[in-house]
């Protein structure tokens, strides 16, 4: 079986603070840009992956969604506990040090791990969990 990742979803809340975190905290290309005001899905990648994205949509934007539902998703992103990536670079210092330069909220420092990896965390903009781990 030839099965690629292709695409992960994270939500967004400020489609601009997004993409400026995304294009100019991370160095990932923006990809596609559609919509507008906040019903905006942005697709942005890291340069020579093309084939990998991270899609940032409107959370709750599916009509199916229950405003119970758009109420509980709003309190997870606000908490930080909706959703998360991980992501990896051989340079983990340097990464650290752009993003919290960049004005990224740090969760937590370059650390060594007990279950024998390095990495480090931030939240976006919406709140989105974002761990960098260093390769080796």
């Amino acid at each position: 079986m030839d099965i690629t990742i292709h695409t992960t979803l994270l939500p967004h809340d400020d489609p601009d603070a997004a993409v400026a975190f995304y294009r100019d905290a991370l160095g990932f290309e923006v990809r596609s840009d559609v919509g507008e005001g906040t019903m905006r899905w942005i697709t942005v990648g890291p340069p020579g992956q093309p084939g990998t994205s991270i899609l940032l949509a409107p959370p709750a934007a599916d009509p199916g969604v229950t405003e119970e539902e758009r109420r509980v998703v709003t309190e997870m992103m606000a908490k930080g506990t909706y959703g998360w990536i991980l992501l990896a670079s051989p340079r983990l210092d340097a990464v650290f040090e752009k993003v919290r330069d960049a004005g990224a909220e740090v969760v937590q420092e370059p650390t060594e791990q007990p279950y024998g990896i390095r990495d480090c965390a931030f939240r976006d903009p919406a709140g989105n969990l974002i761990r960098i781990q260093e390769l080796r």
